[in-house]
């Protein structure tokens, strides 16, 4: 069955092979004059078919690089070598099936992820259901927010959800990179696509389907896989020349020997599928591997950018720094107390996304303070929050945001590397919460490895109080710093950073633009929907700086192998040429051994899903290179910054 698919699947091929073994029956039935026309008549329609499809190509503004094949085989023909004209067709019609096992093997890690995605959940009646008739299987696009659902020992946990009742282990390492299994507790969450252990648990849905973190992952991957590598540019780069160079030596050959067979002989030997084939399955050998070191590429576009980059501007909070600021302090104005102000303040913050929001809430939750609910809430970006809590208006933010609202706003004296979030309360300043966010330990190992890896120009771009901001620069290795910078500006700055190519590097909702605009972008994690991830080149699904320097060398050595593939199907191809040139490889045998170069470079060209070690070689200072808490996505740099709330 098997064989027969594989005979449906590339019908020219099983053609061109019937049409052969009838050609072989008549040449030995005594009729020569039946298999000239057979073949012929086969040959003619398929040139017509490739001419059909090389003059699309040229509509698309892409070079049809099969005129050489189309040459080889009317010259074939001409001269009466049959089999040969065969051999090519069989050659052209089977590099489709050639290609597609290479990209299948090239594709393997890649397309891993969308296999395994999960397709259908166990919805409970209540939490306390064990009836089996009380659990109904629906479509995972079914599940909604606050469904309980039922995972089975080793079944993929279907949406983002947490645990209700009980304790599990779960396999995250498709998400996260880490190999051992963790466990999780009531309450914990557990994101999508982690594989459940030994126990049957329960999850209460905190997410739809579309926002969970392994669909997002999936979307990724599809992207990746529907985008179009550069392969067509590089192959139009070489097409002309080389198609010049063959046909240059192919009619020298003719002219020298004054024979039109030495013609099609040389001309047998320069085929295209180096150009065709090789280089794209190498683009798709570097995509997979990307993917299973955790770092999705959109493209191959994208590899082609990292292997020549030459600047690389960071975002600061949740980039260069861990993303999670921890209290240092609270600075309370006359008659407020410090728990009454983290209280009002966190009670605010309950509606806003932000890194350092949630750093707020972690802290009243730490000194056992129970939020209040907001009447009325908003956010005004880059800037701060406004809420009603307990019936008094409660502002969170900027200092000039603040002020604004309460002018007896005073300034706190910071520390190198510390930010604050001012706090006024019914028109009056009732003080600030003072956190610090360190840097990633890896961060400095990563801006080193980046200088010494040919990346010229390494600077800062962040909405962050410029003391913060050189702080956290100085203690990373970056020289120039821009802060205190709006997402426009941004963008406007990573337009003039020369040289190019520019990667920019963030991981906040208000990164996004800068993101796009960047020749890479690259986002920090894809946990949850974020915009940075939907406008960035380069996702990397751990949180870990480190895995950038995974991707600029994959992207490198992908490329450079793709080139060496090109260059070595080239360089057999002349070669081959100049000996068939003295009439040393007669027409079928010269056919024959071009099958061989084709597979010698595909097979070259696999070789992208290995090669040397990507990134650091060793530990970063501080040790592990990947933080156990994932960055936030929310304001990001949006900088409430000036020592603001949403500093980034």
């Amino acid at each position: 069955m098997r064989f027969i698919r594989a005979l449906t699947r590339y019908p020219q091929i099983t053609i061109t092979v019937l049409v052969a073994l009838a050609a072989l029956v008549l040449h030995a039935a005594g009729e020569p004059a039946a298999v000239r026309w057979v073949v012929t008549a086969y040959v003619a329609v398929f040139v017509a078919w490739t001419l059909v499809g090389m003059v699309r190509d040229v509509l698309h503004g892409h070079v049809g690089l099969d005129i050489l094949a189309v040459v080889a085989m009317v010259a074939t023909l001409a001269v009466e070598e049959y089999i040969a004209s065969l051999i090519i067709v069989l050659m052209l019609s089977g590099g489709e099936a050639l290609e597609d096992f290479a990209a299948r093997r090239a594709k393997r890690d890649l397309t891993a992820l969308l296999d395994r995605s999960p397709r259908t959940a166990h919805v409970l009646a209540s939490p306390e259901a064990t009836d089996s008739n009380l659990v109904r299987d629906t479509a995972v696009d079914d599940v909604e927010v606050g469904d309980v659902l039922l995972v089975r020992p080793g079944e993929i946990v279907p949406v983002d959800g947490v645990l209700v009742g009980g304790s599990g282990t779960f396999d995250e390492s498709s998400l996260t990179g880490e190999s051992l299994p963790v466990t999780r507790g009531t309450g914990d969450e557990v994101l999508s696509g982690a594989i459940n252990g030994t126990r049957a648990v329960r999850l209460r849905a905190v997410r739809s389907s579309a926002d969970s973190q392994y669909q997002q992952i999936v979307a990724l991957v599809e992207e990746a896989e529907e985008s179009r590598a550069p392969v067509v540019r590089l192959a139009d780069r070489f097409a002309v020349p080389f198609t010049a160079v063959s046909l240059v030596l192919a009619g020298t050959a003719w002219a020298l020997s004054g024979n039109p067979t030495r013609f099609a002989e040389v001309l047998v030997l320069a085929t295209p599928c180096p150009l065709l084939i090789a280089a794209p399955v190498a683009f798709l050998g570097g995509l997979s591997r990307a993917a299973k070191t955790g770092v999705i590429m959109k493209g191959g576009t994208v590899i082609e950018q990292l292997a020549r980059l030459r600047s690389a501007a960071f975002d600061k909070t949740g980039t260069l720094t861990q993303g999670r600021p921890d209290l240092v302090g609270v600075r309370p104005a006359g008659g407020f107390t410090a728990d009454e102000v983290l209280l009002l303040a966190a009670s605010a913050e309950q509606y806003s996304s932000h890194v350092f929001a949630d750093s707020i809430r972690r802290a009243a939750a730490d000194r056992g303070l129970d939020l209040v609910a907001a009447e009325e809430a908003g956010e005004v970006a880059t800037n701060g929050v406004t809420a009603s809590v307990g019936g008094r208006t409660v502002v969170v933010g900027k200092p000039a945001y603040v002020a604004a609202l309460a002018p007896d706003t005073e300034h706190a004296a910071l520390g190198a590397g510390e930010a604050a979030a001012y706090v006024a309360v019914d028109g009056r300043f009732a003080g600030s919460v003072v956190l610090a966010d360190d840097p990633r330990p890896e961060s400095p190992a990563v801006v080193s490895w980046l200088r010494a890896n040919g990346v010229e120009h390494v600077t800062m771009l962040t909405g962050d109080a410029r003391p913060t901001a050189e702080s956290i620069a100085r203690q990373v290795g970056i020289e120039e710093v821009h802060a205190e910078l709006l997402p426009p500006e941004k963008v406007r700055l990573a337009a003039e950073l020369q040289p190019r190519p520019v990667m920019m590097v963030g991981d906040g909702v208000n990164d996004a633009p800068v993101l796009a605009a960047s020749d890479v972008g690259v986002a920090m994690g894809a946990r949850g929907a974020t915009a940075a991830g939907d406008a960035a080149d380069v996702v990397l699904l751990v949180d870990s700086l480190a895995k950038l320097t995974d991707a600029v060398s994959i992207g490198r050595h992908t490329l450079r192998v793709a080139l060496a593939a090109i260059w070595i199907g080239i360089g057999l191809s002349v070669g081959l040429m100049l000996v068939a040139m003295t009439g040393a490889i007669p027409a079928v045998a010269g056919a024959l051994v071009q099958e061989l170069v084709d597979l010698a470079t595909i097979l070259y060209a696999l070789r992208a899903l290995g090669g040397p070690a990507g990134g650091l070689t060793t530990p970063p200072p501080g040790g592990a290179t990947e933080s156990a808490e994932p960055a936030r996505t929310g304001a990001g740099d949006a900088a409430r910054g000036s020592g603001g709330s949403a500093a980034s």
